[in-house]
């Protein structure tokens, strides 16, 4: 089964253990070892700080005319929980997670924050198992492939919306939501933006933060067409 998601990873591990322990929830290992040490959550850590460096050294190279801010913002783009949570959905990590039985009952395999923990870590466990340049392959393949220009697929809307309006002084947008619907583990909602009080877009998503780059994004387009 490793050897799949191995093939789907585009690295295959030396010492698969690595692997395993990069797909081992907290909640697998306090159930079956009562040990948080036996988890995914050192690697995590990790690879946080691995995904940090790599991403920021490509944009450095790639961008040479772009300013620290723009880098910046790039960088979070590419590292943020939402894109980290497409690059696992891509893998298909999630039917490779080892998860306690309340949290997989709860949909665990499903949730962005558990996914894209899993790809920091299985980025740390490259790296103990093949260095730098293991890491940097699984991150260029997973990662930065999808590395924005001036805005791109993962942009921030929010941002970008607040920097467009805030062409003219006194601008005030404001986020609402409007309703929260579903279970607990899989709930949409969705958020309404307003400018000076009229409402300018509207969005839904599996978080109230998704729902609003959502509504930030209807907004943009309907404010600022062919700008983003």
């Amino acid at each position: 089964m490793l050897s799949e998601l191995e093939g789907n990873i585009g690295y295959q591990f030396r010492d698969k253990s690595l692997l395993e322990r990069a797909l081992t929830h907290s909640s697998y290992a306090n159930e079956k070892w009562k040990n948080s040490l036996t988890s995914n959550e050192r690697l995590e850590f990790l690879g946080d700080s691995i995904l940090g460096f790599l991403v920021a050294e490509q944009l450095y190279r790639q961008y040479p005319d772009h300013p620290e801010g723009d880098l910046t913002r790039m960088r979070a783009e590419l590292v943020c929980e939402t894109n980290l949570a497409r690059a696992a959905e891509r893998l298909g990590l999630g039917e490779y997670l080892l998860l306690g039985r309340g949290e997989e009952q709860g949909g665990g395999r499903s949730r962005s924050s558990i996914n894209a923990d899993a790809v920091e870590s299985v980025i740390a466990a490259s790296y103990l198992d093949g260095g730098f340049q293991a890491a940097r392959g699984i991150v260029q393949r997973l990662i930065l492939a999808s590395a924005p220009g001036e805005r791109g697929g993962n942009a921030d809307f929010k941002t970008a919306l607040q920097e467009l309006v805030q062409r003219k002084k006194n601008q005030c947008l404001t986020y609402t939501l409007l309703e929260e619907s579903g279970p607990d583990h899989d709930k949409t909602f969705r958020v309404e933006v307003s400018l000076n009080g009229e409402t300018v877009g509207a969005g839904s998503g599996t978080s109230k933060k998704r729902a609003e780059q959502a509504a930030a994004e209807a907004a943009i387009d309907r404010l600022f067409p062919g700008e983003r």
